[in-house]
């Protein structure tokens, strides 16, 4: 059996030949291969990687299984070979400096071109191994995730998922700058190039209020007409696509919102109207998993808005990746 060392420095060579092939493909003599391309390696960029989403050392060499005095050497080799500073750093923060906000997006390519390559050359009957990172709301990760890993973990128990929960609005922006495989969220009205979207589920956008207020503008809800929707505290999304629902919605009414909170987050809306202090506007699978949801009430509203189209996102051309394509297949094809 080989050593760890061993092991180590066949993936390292690997990596090199992979490098190597790159620019033979493009007709470069190997005398003309930059430096810091020869002898970075993978697993370099994957503590980079690592160190740019954390920011945090201690955090970063527990979740690589390194120390952090080797994390730290590991980074200086790398900026030392690439000529830069990667990271700005004192003894309580670290940022990423312009060259590393760079780096960070080609790290995380070359990477993924690595995985890639290794599948293709692995033998389709081999278990699948590997990681696949996923980001979404807290919300979906109970409702709409759950059902997903129950599926796909048995299936594949080689697969390692790291998931990120967050604002649904960042989640097609987090796929598009590779810094996730998949995410789950509501689709826009138009797809930005080279993203693939598979719906798994749709849940009506609802206006909802608060049980119990002692604000007399909620006492009668709905409003009887339009004008004195002017004068009921809206808490709405401060973006993304229920915001823009919204405002369409109050556009058609001639009304401007008396806005009270504009918030990041469609649980903290919920939790806002539970407390008496508004009318919000969330997708009803949200109210559904919400703690607070017996302290609120849907309101009956003409026109009603636009239904959310929940689903999975991906680059098309991750999908040629193995691992991505394994999760994928969990969704059904609509039609």
């Amino acid at each position: 059996m080989d050593s760890p060392s061993e092991i180590g420095q066949s993936d390292s060579n690997r990596w090199i030949m992979f490098r190597k092939l790159i620019y033979m493909q493009r007709d470069v003599p190997e005398y003309a291969i930059p430096l810091h391309t020869r002898r970075m390696n993978v697993t370099t960029l994957r503590h980079f990687i690592l160190l740019s989403e954390t920011l945090h050392f201690g955090r970063s060499s527990t979740r690589a299984n390194i120390s952090t005095s080797a994390l730290s050497r590991h980074i200086r080799q790398l900026e030392t070979e690439l000529n830069v500073s990667l990271f700005e750093r004192d003894n309580r923060t670290v940022e990423l400096t312009a060259a590393g906000h760079k780096f960070q997006r080609y790290a995380r390519d070359a990477v993924q071109q690595w995985e890639q390559i290794c599948f293709e050359l692995t033998d389709p009957a081999e278990q699948l191994q590997g990681e696949v990172s996923l980001y979404c709301s807290v919300t979906a990760s109970h409702s709409i995730l759950f059902d997903l890993l129950n599926n796909f973990r048995p299936a594949h128990p080689g697969v390692e998922i790291r998931l990120q929960t967050g604002d649904p609005e960042h989640a097609i922006a987090r796929v598009l700058a590779l810094e996730e495989d998949l995410a789950i969220a509501a689709r826009p009205e138009s797809l930005p190039p080279g993203v693939s979207f598979k719906p798994i589920r749709v849940s009506p956008l609802v206006f909802i209020a608060p049980k119990e207020s002692a604000d007399l503008s909620l006492a009668q809800l709905p409003p009887d007409d339009p004008a004195a929707w002017r004068q009921i505290p809206m808490i709405l999304a401060a973006s993304g696509i229920a915001r823009k629902r919204v405002d369409t919605w109050f556009r058609a009414l001639d009304v401007t919102p008396k806005i009270y909170a504009q918030v990041a987050g469609n649980e903290a809306i919920v939790s806002m109207v539970s407390l008496g202090l508004g009318v919000g506007v969330v997708p009803k699978i949200v109210l559904d998993n919400s703690p607070h949801a017996t302290r609120v009430c849907m309101l009956d509203v003409d026109p009603e808005l636009d239904a959310y189209d929940l689903g999975l996102f991906t680059l098309k051309r991750h999908l040629q990746n193995p691992l991505v394509r394994a999760f994928w297949s969990l969704v059904a094809d609509s039609g």
